[in-house]
């Protein structure tokens, strides 16, 4: 059964927390950074097609053009294709999952792609991208920051975005994101209806504070990004969470065999957290990060 939560106003919520990628200036960003580290983390399993592309552009504007960004890290999760090569041509610094602290063991996957990224990162904020994107914007990680830049007791913040089915000309509007709608928002307006205010509750996109995300148990596949939302609202609550509007994401699509086996990941972890279902391995909190 679901938890008992307190009456929550997910309006003034959404009202209070939801924002536009250009609510905040370049310049207004770097100087509320200061003296902050910014990572980019960008999770990647043979993506050697689309993963230069990313590191190319954020690396262009936001760290020799404007110093917003200080590094570029990507996790390659046992890519069998030149994801690792193009990355690092592109300028990334890139890691092998299996190969960050080999001790802890290694269950390859998404969820433990970011996990791994606490060990070789050195931000206090943490920028997810995913590695997959086709048209999109580097305006996608200003976005990200400026709810953790201007508001102390934002942890966690959230992309979202009109989701095509395709891209270029082949595009048809609102027909991505198959799992959020048919998955993850029903489960969430059912089990935790306290986040129903968020658009797009799996968006690869979001950021988060390196404090609260050493706190977090990590899924080890695809259910991170709605892991870390009820375990954030949890730790802190809702307040703790803000959602940039970024205008629009497109990426490459999975067939439905694939997504069959991502919903059931989400799944999982949510019946697990709504103490309905078996619990599901994760990577737990804090273990040996310093």
């Amino acid at each position: 059964m679901p938890r008992p939560v307190p009456p929550y106003d997910v309006e003034s919520w959404a009202g209070r927390h939801t924002h536009h990628w250009d609510d905040w200036s370049l310049d207004s960003l770097v100087a509320a950074k200061d003296s902050r580290v910014v990572s980019l983390v960008v999770p990647a399993r043979n993506e050697a097609a689309t993963v230069g592309d990313v590191v190319t552009q954020v690396r262009s504007a936001l760290v020799e053009t404007v110093a917003l960004v200080d590094e570029i890290v990507v996790i390659d999760s046992d890519s069998t294709d030149d994801t690792y090569a193009v990355a690092a041509d592109a300028g990334a610094t890139v890691h092998r999952s299996a190969e960050i602290r080999p001790d802890l063991g290694t269950r390859p996957g998404k969820g433990e792609a970011m996990w791994k990224s606490l060990f070789v990162t050195s931000g206090e904020l943490i920028v997810f991208m995913d590695a997959d994107l086709v048209d999109w914007d580097t305006h996608f990680v200003p976005g990200l920051l400026g709810p953790l830049l201007a508001d102390p007791g934002v942890e966690l913040v959230k992309g979202f975005y009109e989701r095509p089915m395709g891209s270029g000309a082949d595009a048809v509007p609102f027909e991505g994101g198959r799992v959020t709608e048919l998955v993850a928002r029903p489960l969430i307006r059912l089990l935790f209806p306290e986040l129903a205010g968020l658009h797009q509750p799996l968006a690869g996109e979001w950021a988060i504070r390196r404090s609260l995300f050493e706190l977090l148990r990590v899924p080890h596949e695809y259910a991170v990004e709605l892991a870390a939302l009820v375990d954030t609202e949890r730790a802190r609550g809702l307040e703790a969470i803000a959602q940039v509007d970024l205008g629009v994401r497109a990426h490459r699509h999975q067939s439905l065999h694939d997504l069959s086996g991502m919903a059931t990941q989400i799944l999982a972890a949510a019946l697990a957290r709504a103490g309905a279902g078996p619990a599901v391995e994760e990577r737990p909190p804090a273990v040996g990060l310093r």
